[in-house]
C-alpha cells in the first residue's frame, strides 16, 4: 500500500492519496480542487486514480472531486447520510456511488469501511483503512472535519455560515458520541485528519500532519471530558469566527462546482478599461505585494497583498460573488499561479486582469501613519484609531480608546464609522491593517491611514486599555 500526503497551507488543507501497488488502483480523500498533484503522483507512483471521495461537503474550499473524476475516469463515492438536506444534488450522475454507515468498498487490496461521524455536519463520515495484503485489523481512520490533532471538529457552521439556527447543539453532541465510540478502537491507529493549524474548521488545531488515536485519548481535551454537558459547552465556547465564504461553498459542493475547463480565461485589460471600471466602482482586487501596492496604490480598489498564504481566506470574506472580480498582478505569470488559489474558494467569475504597466498612470502612494506618528498627531487633532483583529485578539488584549470592528465586518459597520474625522487601522502585523484601509478607502471613506507595524510597535506608543 502507498500513502502520500497533499497539503494546502492556503486553506490549512488536508487531502489524501492512497495506492494499491499490487493491482495499481488508487483512491483520493477529500481532494481540492487544483487536482494536478494527485494525477502527477500517480503517474510518478504508476497507480491509476480509480476512485474519488470525500468526508463530508466542504465549506472551506471548493471539492475536486468532480474535476479529478473527469479527468481520470475515476467514480465519486459520497456520502448519503445526513437526511434530505445533505444529500448532494449530482449523486445521480452515472460516476457516482453513495455510501452509508459501515458500507466497504476494496480499492485493489485495501479496504475502506465506512463509519458515519456527524456532528461537524449531518452527513459527515470517515473512513476505517485496512491493508489486507498484510493484516486482517485496520491501519488507521481519515477522519475529515470530525477528529483533528489535539481538537474536534466545530458543530456550529451550520448555524454561523449556512444559518440554519438550533443545530449546533445537536451537532456538539453528536460529536460526544462519536468520541465515545473512538474509545473503544485500539490505540495504535493512526489518526489521518482533513485540516491542521490555521483552518477555521475547528478552534485549536494542531500543526502536525497526523497523530494516533491513542495519543489523541491522552492528550486531546475531547477525551478527557467525561460529562456530555460538559463537553456540549467546551466545544461551542471560543469557536472562531468563519469567513463569509463558508456559506457559498457549501452551495457549490452540494450542488456540485463547474469543471475547471469550463471556466473562461480572465483577459488583459488596459489602462482605459481601469479608469471606467473605477468609475463604475467595480469589485477590482489588487493581490501585488504589500510594498508595492503601498509605494503605488490604484484608488478604489481593495488591496489583498498575495504574498501571503493567508491571502485566499481574506478574499473569501471580503468578495462579492455576485458580481465580477477583476485583478491587479504584478506580471501575467503571477496571475497563473494566483487564479488556481482564487478558484480553490469559488472566485470564478475572474472577468479581467492588469499588470504593473498598465495601472501606472493611475497610482499614488498609500497612505501611512507610524504608531508613534499617530501619538504626536492625537495630541493636536482627534484621531480614530480602528483595530481590525478578531474578536478574541481584541478581548484579550487591545490599546486605549481603539474601536474594534473585525476585517471581515467591516462592510457591515460603514455607518458607524466617520466621514471627517481621519481614521488609522490597525492590527497585530500591519496585514489586516492594510486591507482594511484599502476597503473603506474603496467604499468612500478617503480619510483613511493604514498602519503597517505590528502591535508591540503600537503597545510601546499608546498605552494599552
Amino acid at each position: 500500500m502507498l500513502l502520500k500526503y497533499f497539503y494546502d497551507e492556503r486553506l490549512a488543507q488536508a487531502s489524501y492519496l492512497v495506492g494499491c501497488q499490487q493491482t495499481g488502483e488508487a483512491i483520493v480523500i477529500d481532494p481540492a480542487r487544483d487536482v494536478r498533484p494527485y494525477l502527477e503522483a500517480a503517474r510518478q507512483a504508476g497507480l491509476r486514480i480509480t476512485h474519488v471521495t470525500e468526508t463530508h461537503i466542504h465549506a472551506d474550499f471548493v471539492s475536486g472531486s468532480r474535476d479529478l473524476a473527469a479527468q481520470s475516469g475515476a467514480t465519486i463515492y459520497l456520502s448519503d447520510m445526513g437526511g434530505a438536506d445533505w444529500k448532494y444534488a449530482y449523486a445521480h450522475e452515472a460516476n457516482v456511488a453513495l455510501l452509508h454507515d459501515n458500507d466497504t468498498f476494496m480499492v485493489g487490496n485495501v479496504r475502506f469501511r465506512v463509519m458515519h461521524t456527524p456532528g461537524h455536519t449531518p452527513e459527515h463520515i470517515s473512513f476505517v483503512l485496512t491493508d489486507t495484503a498484510g493484516a486482517d485489523e485496520p491501519l488507521g481512520i481519515f477522519t475529515g472535519d470530525f477528529l483533528f490533532v489535539g481538537d474536534v471538529g466545530r458543530p456550529d457552521l451550520l448555524e454561523v455560515a449556512a444559518g440554519q439556527q438550533g443545530t449546533k447543539e445537536a451537532g456538539a453532541r453528536q460529536q460526544f458520541a462519536n468520541v465515545q465510540k473512538l474509545k473503544s478502537l485500539p490505540d495504535y491507529l493512526q489518526i489521518w485528519p482533513g485540516h491542521g493549524a490555521g483552518s477555521a474548521c475547528g478552534k485549536a488545531l494542531g500543526a502536525l500532519p497526523s497523530t494516533t488515536l491513542g495519543y489523541e485519548k491522552r492528550f486531546n481535551p475531547a477525551f478527557q471530558i467525561e460529562q456530555e454537558e460538559e463537553f456540549v459547552r467546551w466545544l461551542l465556547a471560543g469557536q472562531p469566527e468563519p469567513p463569509h465564504y463558508f456559506s457559498r461553498m457549501k452551495l457549490i459542493n452540494k450542488q456540485g462546482p463547474a469543471l475547471l475547463h469550463e471556466l473562461a480565461e480572465p483577459q488583459q485589460l488596459d489602462t482605459h478599461r481601469l479608469e471606467a471600471l473605477l468609475a463604475e466602482q467595480a469589485q477590482i482586487i489588487d493581490l501585488r505585494p504589500l510594498p508595492a501596492s503601498t509605494q503605488a496604490a490604484v484608488s478604489g480598489t481593495v488591496s489583498i497583498p498575495a504574498d501571503r498564504a493567508s491571502f485566499v481566506t481574506f478574499v473569501g470574506w471580503l468578495v462579492r460573488y455576485d458580481q465580477p472580480t477583476y485583478l491587479i498582478v504584478s506580471d501575467s505569470t503571477e496571475l497563473g499561479r494566483l487564479l488556481p488559489a482564487l478558484r480553490s474558494i469559488g472566485v470564478d467569475a475572474i472577468a479581467g486582469y492588469w499588470d504593473e504597466q498598465a495601472i501606472q498612470p493611475l497610482v499614488e502612494p498609500f497612505p501611512v501613519l507610524s504608531a508613534e506618528a499617530f501619538a504626536r498627531r492625537r495630541a493636536q487633532e482627534p484621531l480614530l484609531l480602528l483595530d481590525v483583529r478578531n474578536n478574541g485578539e481584541f478581548q484579550q488584549q487591545h490599546l486605549l480608546d481603539a474601536y474594534h470592528i473585525p476585517l471581515g465586518r467591516l462592510l457591515e459597520h460603514l455607518e458607524a464609522l466617520p466621514r471627517t474625522q481621519p481614521i488609522v487601522t490597525q492590527c497585530a502585523s500591519g496585514y489586516r491593517a492594510h486591507i482594511a484601509a484599502s476597503l473603506l478607502r474603496a467604499h468612500g471613506l478617503t480619510n483613511v491611514m493604514a498602519s503597517q507595524e505590528s502591535f508591540d510597535a503600537w503597545a510601546r506608543a499608546v498605552p494599552l486599555a
